[in-house]
């Protein structure tokens, strides 16, 4: 299995990009491998598969009995109230996709990947990334950061402009000249 970029380099980049909880700190999005993901959960049957006589908590593999070495996106998400009694948390990472084609081979997992899948869960729930405010790659230059932000908040305004809204200035409309923007 081959990485196109460590696992741990697109974690971060998934914390960063789409957000941790304020509580406990933990990214709402995250890539993990099948294999090495483990769960606590209420169970009836022993490993051999017979049935306790009481249920316990006890640690089982989450993914390994349906998904063969392959990388998952999971996203954080509250655990429905009939449920909490099974895995005795109120969150939990629910798996979103597996990093495999259409015939269930292996697919590295990638940012535009990522980026796909979880923008399109959103636009599903009819939400916009969950996200901090992040500044684009491009904004590092503090001068056109400033000017940027000065266009967005003032690129409406000219001295014409002010000179209407401050009934200093003459404008024509459809031939008719009318002072500042009073109505007629």
């Amino acid at each position: 299995m081959e990485l196109v970029e460590q696992i741990d380099s697109l974690n971060q980049w998934l914390r960063d990009n789409y957000g941790i909880t304020t509580d406990t700190n933990q990214a709402l999005w995250q890539i993990v491998f099948s294999d090495d993901v483990f769960e606590r959960r209420l169970t009836y049957h022993t490993k051999e598969g017979l049935e306790l006589l009481t249920p316990q908590m006890v640690e089982l593999p989450k993914y390994k009995q349906w998904i063969h070495q392959k990388y998952i996106l999971e996203n954080l998400v509250v655990v429905p109230e009939v449920n909490v009694h099974e895995l005795s948390t109120q969150i939990s990472y629910e798996p979103i996709w597996v990093f495999q084609d259409h015939l269930g081979n292996y697919l590295s997992p990638t940012r535009v990947a990522c980026k796909f899948v979880i923008d399109s869960v959103y636009a599903a729930k009819g939400k916009k990334s969950m996200a901090k405010y992040k500044e684009s790659e491009d904004e590092t230059n503090p001068e056109l950061r400033v000017k940027k932000i000065q266009k967005e908040l003032f690129g409406n305004e000219t001295r014409t402009g002010d000179s209407l809204a401050h009934n200093e200035g003459v404008r024509v409309d459809y031939g008719e000249v009318k002072l500042g923007n009073k109505p007629n």
